[in-house]
C-alpha cells in the first residue's frame, strides 16, 4: 500500500475500532504507545512547572505553549501533536492523522497570535527566539516547516498503525516506509541544526555574507 492509497483509505473510513483499557496494557504495540504518551506528558508538565517557577504562571504557560507549537511545526516527528492525537483517538475514535491537521491548526494559530500581539515573549528562551525567526522569515526558514510536515504526518500514520495492530511484526506500512521517514527526519534535523547555528551567530553579531 502506498502513502496515497493509505490516505484515500483513511478519508473514506469510518471511526476506528474502540480500544478497551486492558488492551493498552496487554497489546505490545498499544502498550508502547501508552508509555510514550505518559513520558511526553510528564515532560511537558515538568517543563511548564520549571518555566512557571522562573517566569511566573502566565509567561510560563505561554512559553510552554509556544515551545509545544515549535515542536509541532518545526520537528519532523509527531511527539508534540501526539499529546492531543492519542487522547482524541481513545475518546472519539478518530484517526490520529486526521486530528493532527487540527493540531497543526492550533499550533499555527497560537504562533501567529503570539507573534503579532506579544512578540517579546519569544525572547524568554533561545528555542522560542529561534521559533520567532522561523515563522517571521518564510524564506528560507520555512523549509524546515515543510520537511517537518512530511515527517510528522508519516510518523502519525505509523502511530495510527500501532494502535490498529497487536504486535510490531504486523506493522506493514511502517516496514515499507521506514527508510523514507528516516531520511526525512535526518534532513529535518540537519536543517534545524543549521538554522539554529545561524541564529546563534546572528545573536552574537556575526553575519554570514552568503545569507
Amino acid at each position: 500500500m502506498t502513502i496515497k492509497d493509505f490516505w484515500i483509505k483513511l478519508c473514506t473510513m469510518k471511526l476506528t475500532k474502540q480500544i478497551r483499557p486492558q488492551e493498552l496494557i496487554k497489546h505490545e504495540t498499544k502498550k508502547h504507545v501508552s508509555i510514550k504518551f505518559l513520558l511526553l506528558l510528564v515532560g511537558l508538565i515538568a517543563y511548564f512547572a520549571w518555566l512557571s517557577w522562573h517566569y511566573g504562571f502566565v509567561t510560563g504557560g505561554t512559553v510552554s505553549l509556544l515551545t509545544w507549537s515549535f515542536f509541532v511545526l518545526c520537528t519532523p516527528i509527531a511527539d508534540a501533536g501526539f499529546l492531543i492525537d492519542f487522547p482524541l483517538r481513545l475518546i472519539f475514535r478518530v484517526h490520529m492523522c486526521m486530528s493532527e491537521i487540527f493540531v497543526w491548526g492550533i499550533a499555527l494559530t497560537v504562533s501567529v497570535l503570539a507573534a503579532n500581539f506579544s512578540p517579546e515573549v519569544f525572547e524568554t528562551t533561545e528555542l522560542t527566539s529561534l521559533f520567532l525567526k522561523i515563522i517571521t522569515h518564510p524564506w528560507p526558514y520555512w523549509l524546515i516547516v515543510f520537511l517537518s510536515g512530511g515527517g510528522t504526518f508519516l510518523s502519525i500514520l505509523f502511530g495510527d498503525e500501532l494502535l490498529d495492530c497487536v504486535n510490531h511484526h504486523e506493522r506493514k506500512f511502517h516496514h515499507k516506509h521506514q527508510l523514507l521517514y528516516q531520511l526525512i527526519v535526518i534532513a529535518g534535523v540537519l536543517v534545524l541544526i543549521f538554522w539554529g547555528y545561524v541564529h546563534l551567530l546572528d545573536k552574537l553579531g556575526v553575519t554570514l555574507p552568503w545569507l
